[in-house]
């Protein structure tokens, strides 16, 4: 089966410090891939140049930036215009053929039908949060990149937001997303990258990370990620 993404030997440098190195990963169409390590690993790095919003210093992404939706951690939103028109206004931006059309099938895919005219700036945490992965998903990606999504919204929030992206991979994209909630890793994630100092450390199942680490299945994946961390860092390979 070929991959719905492709990352190869990618790398990124701003001056003398080296972002990231040699990234290589495959993910398959409906994987859920969650992207966690400490901060500065160069996570949301990594997310960017798959979204082509950086450029790559060395290596190469499939697909191109065009056929990947982004959503940053803080949405590019226009708070004085409504939903609807937030939509129009990103479909037009992307050329889509019947912009018309895009919105009214993101209001449906989103659940926010009922929310069309509200202005952005009105609404919840929650709803601004899929407003803004709407944007993300308004040119029907086949893969959509997510900077910690559930940053900020209160556990109700999360936990809509979660069941909606849930249901974007299950209807076949590909989603990529980072988060500090490494629990989100271990509850919805099919696979787990685990970037340290800008090196991809750790690329399996979060089951799989919880076993390396000694934890049992239903263990704490917060205390696995940092006593993975610790004992890589004891190793001679680490500081080689």
């Amino acid at each position: 089966m070929s991959a719905a993404l492709s990352v190869s030997g990618l790398g990124k440098r701003f001056g003398d410090l080296q972002a990231l190195q040699g990234i290589t990963f495959d993910a398959r169409a409906g994987e859920l891939v969650a992207v966690i390590g400490p901060n500065g690993a160069g996570k949301t790095t990594l997310l960017s140049i798959i979204a082509g919003t950086q450029a790559a210093s060395e290596g190469t992404v499939r697909p191109d930036p065009g056929e990947v939706g982004w959503a940053p951690q803080q949405p590019a939103l226009y708070s004085k215009l409504s939903v609807a028109e937030n939509l129009d206004l990103f479909a037009r931006l992307e050329r889509l053929p019947d912009p018309a059309a895009a919105v009214e099938r993101m209001l449906e895919q989103t659940g926010l039908g009922k929310r069309a005219g509200e202005r952005v700036g009105r609404l919840s945490g929650g709803n601004r949060q899929r407003v803004n992965v709407a944007l993300g998903l308004i040119a029907d990606p086949p893969v959509l990149a997510l900077d910690e999504p559930s940053a900020s919204l209160d556990p109700a929030q999360r936990e809509r937001l979660w069941r909606f992206i849930v249901a974007l991979a299950r209807g076949g994209t590909t989603v990529v997303f980072s988060t500090h909630n490494v629990a989100e890793a271990q509850r919805y994630a099919d696979r787990t990258l685990v970037l340290c100092e800008g090196r991809l450390v750790f690329d399996d199942t979060p089951g799989e990370l919880l076993r390396e680490a000694g934890e049992p299945e239903t263990g704490d994946m917060e205390r696995a990620l940092v006593v993975f961390l610790e004992r890589r860092a004891s190793t001679p390979e680490a500081s080689a």
